[in-house]
């Protein structure tokens, strides 16, 4: 249990971010960010667009002149973590009383104008599509005015800005290829608060991952809300791919010819993507995984439930037998894939059966770790309007429990087929537990420990496996591998 808990805290955790100072740079920008991966890289957007307004980040609270918490509304949770900062910013406030606060992110698109009636503290808000505004919503701010932008997009919004790479490791990075979402999932907040889907030229993507090789990343990851639906015919939103010109249609790039272009054009550089859903996932795009060494043997892949009733009232577009047949296909062409979940657990409705449903999935497919969350309910959403959030709390916390130990269960059986192997290892920082030890991931995603020598960050190395714990491999290194 302890390994699954620490992977749902982190998804949520709140991070001070920091980059190199400018020495031109006068103000100074304090940056927090909560949620997905999507908002980490939002943030680095943000204080690129601040750093050509004179802004060097900064991870002491009290001396900022702005501070930003870009927001996740994803879980109840999350939302009332980010309002116990606001206290905490409103202390800081009282005594330096030039410092300016602002709200960015899905909280802020959610509840727009209300935070600034809601939060005192608050100066501006500023929606996930909107952040190219900010110079302009500042100069609001700094004039006495309340500063309010969560404007929607139908394009991709940020493609011709360089990301500022905040607390960077200088080894892996994070580059968005889709915004937005379609799916319009009953329990989920995103296509309110992030708008429709829509995707990045290729070029484009490809121009930044250069930027990132030729400053020695060595990893880069592919972000969306669903990145298996990307679709490039020019620009636009994807539901007007139908309308496009014919050579427009016949030029499309989608998600699998895009990871071939990278993995083909950087060959040595590793490269992940997230997340991924099942109705959209093709196997062109397994092919092109198991085509590529440098394309990482890790899927993504939120089922949510284990139950066709519950898939059909959160009204997810694949059914149980669905997603099973999937995950046979990709174990039939990869057979060493890693396979991580999303799990809703007392979603409305949802009954005993439906939970034995759900483990009866989770045993077939023994996933290597996962995300599980107690069903909360989103204001906004189609379950929050008009389904009753009907299980009571005790059972939801029972059901999480068996479905969090059934996973530390299949954790443990996956890390135990690494042990005796020697795996590729990409050194990605100190062990946290251990100065004296390096830390990195193989290829499917688990973490591997082992000693340092003389080994450097960024270096990868061939590390065999001898002890395992549910969470962590730890071995000793036998040497470089082929990629350096």
């Amino acid at each position: 249990m302890e390994y699954v808990e620490k992977v749902i805290d982190e998804k949520i955790q709140g991070k001070a971010l920091v980059t190199e100072n400018k020495r031109q740079n006068t103000k100074k920008l304090f940056i927090e960010s909560y949620g997905c991966q999507m908002n980490m890289n939002d943030s680095e957007i943000v204080a690129a667009i601040l750093d050509k307004e004179g802004y060097n980040t900064t991870q002491i609270l009290e001396e900022a002149d702005l501070v930003l918490v870009n927001t996740c509304s994803i879980r109840e949770k999350a939302e009332t973590t980010v309002r116990k900062r606001l206290q905490k910013y409103n202390a800081v406030k009282k005594v330096n009383k030039t410092m300016k606060v602002g709200v960015l992110g899905c909280m802020a698109e959610r509840l727009k104008e209300k935070f600034l009636e809601e939060e005192k503290i608050v100066d501006l808000v500023v929606g996930p599509d909107a952040y190219k505004d900010l110079p302009n919503l500042l100069e609001e701010v700094h004039e006495g005015r309340d500063a309010v932008n969560v404007i929607l997009s139908k394009e991709e919004t940020y493609g011709d800005i360089s990301p500022v790479r905040l607390n960077s490791n200088g080894v892996s990075a994070f580059v968005s290829i889709t915004r937005g979402c379609d799916n319009m999932c009953t329990f989920c907040v995103v296509p309110f608060t992030r708008g429709r889907e829509r995707s990045r030229d290729p070029k484009s993507v490809l121009n930044e991952i250069k930027t990132m090789v030729d400053k020695n990343f060595k990893e880069i990851t592919l972000l969306g809300q669903n990145v298996d639906s990307f679709l490039w015919f020019g620009g636009g939103l994807k539901k007007d791919f139908k309308k496009a010109s014919e050579m427009a249609q016949a030029t499309a790039v989608d998600f699998a010819q895009l990871l071939d272009m990278c993995a083909t054009e950087f060959p040595k550089t590793r490269f992940r993507f997230s997340t991924s859903n099942p109705q959209d996932m093709s196997l062109d795009v397994i092919h092109t995984m198991a085509k590529h060494k440098n394309i990482c043997k890790y899927i993504h892949l939120p089922v949510q439930s284990g139950s066709n009733a519950m898939l059909k009232a959160m009204n997810r577009q694949h059914t149980r037998e669905e997603y099973m047949k999937l995950v046979d296909n990709i174990y039939k062409i990869i057979p060493e894939m890693s396979l991580s979940q999303d799990m809703i657990v007392g979603f409305c409705g949802e009954t005993e059966q439906d939970h034995q449903d759900t483990l009866e999935l989770m045993n077939y497919v023994k996933y290597d770790f996962g995300f599980m969350f107690a069903y909360s309910e989103r204001p906004g959403t189609l379950a929050g309007n008009k389904m009753d959030d009907d299980i009571p709390h005790a059972v939801k916390k029972r059901r999480l429990q068996e479905v969090i130990d059934l996973q530390q269960k299949h954790s443990l059986h996956r890390t135990q087929q690494h042990l005796g192997k020697t795996e590729e290892v990409l050194i990605e920082g100190t062990s946290k537990k251990n100065s004296n030890e390096w830390k990195g991931r193989n290829t499917q995603n688990t973490v591997i420990v082992f000693p340092k020598e003389n080994y450097k960050l960024g270096d990868f190395v061939n590390v065999k496996i001898e002890n395992c714990t549910s969470a962590t491999l730890k071995g000793t290194a036998v040497g470089y591998s082929d990629n350096n």
